[in-house]
């Protein structure tokens, strides 16, 4: 076979969101959401986040499977609510890779919630997660030009 390519074609990555996969105690959640927001994170819970076509599984998968690695260090954790928290506009550089400066922003957020979150500290990939449209303000007339 001297000379012959392999026939395997290029495959590409399909387009995907670097999340952090956390478990957010639910008296904490709103708390934690805004903190993370006014950093540019967004908390996107697994039930009902729009890439999920059976979120409340998902969850129920995701819940079980980080409870299960921990062989019960992380049982308080039991009913808590598993998100995904995604990388804002201002971390983003193009296609290249997020800077490690967004990585420490959220370790360090999500650090300052020990008692109330569980994660690890690595990203994984998930489908896109589109954002919900600007709500439309009324035509008032005193647009440009108008």
């Amino acid at each position: 076979m001297c000379g012959s390519r392999a026939s395997v074609p290029f495959m590409r990555r399909a387009p995907h969101e670097n999340v952090a996969t956390v478990l957010v105690d639910p008296r904490a959640l709103e708390d934690v959401e805004l903190h993370l927001m006014s950093l540019d994170l967004r908390v996107w819970p697994v039930s009902t986040a729009p890439i999920c076509a059976d979120g409340p599984r998902r969850a129920f998968q995701i819940r079980r499977d980080l409870l299960m690695r921990h062989r019960g260090a992380w049982d308080l954790a039991a009913a808590w609510i598993p998100v995904w928290v995604s990388f804002g506009d201002s971390w983003r550089r193009g296609d290249e890779p997020l800077p490690w400066a967004a990585h420490a922003a959220l370790w360090q957020a999500l650090e300052e919630y020990a008692a109330h979150v569980r994660f690890h500290k690595r990203l994984g990939g998930v489908r896109r997660l589109p954002l919900p449209p600007e709500p439309r303000r009324p035509w008032s007339g005193l647009e440009r030009g108008h």
